[in-house]
């Protein structure tokens, strides 16, 4: 529309970019298992899905911007966005008692190990 014709002033839309972070991650190995820690900030539980398929973890924490309402943005160093990481499992971690926790924005996901097989000795019969 053309604003001479128009009485009203365009009204701005807030669209806050959103932006996908891939967070920093630490993977340590034990004896029993997987041991991932994730940096999400500003993250909830609320809004952290992980998800297991075909092998594959996923993380999706979603972060909401945290501005006072009528507030007017002056000065901004922190860019608000999603973090979003996807890993490839191995066979001999259990799906079904993989562990996460969230606390003061750090994600630990524990990642069992199924148990060795121990080795079987097979009784041979002659004829």
């Amino acid at each position: 529309m053309n604003r001479e014709h128009n009485n009203e002033e365009p009204h701005e839309i807030a669209h806050p970019e959103q932006y996908v972070f891939t967070p920093p991650i630490d993977i340590y190995e034990t004896d029993e298992g997987l041991v991932l820690y994730a940096d999400l900030p500003g993250v909830s539980v609320g809004s952290l899905e992980l998800q297991v398929q075909d092998n594959k973890l996923t993380l999706l924490g979603k972060v909401e911007p945290q501005i006072p309402e009528g507030a007017r943005s002056l000065h901004k160093e922190y860019e608000v966005g999603n973090f979003l990481r996807s890993f490839i499992l191995s066979g001999e971690i259990v799906h079904s008692r993989i562990e996460a926790k969230l606390a003061n924005g750090v994600l630990r996901i524990f990642l069992p190990k199924a148990p060795k097989a121990e080795p079987r000795r097979i009784q041979v019969n002659t004829g």
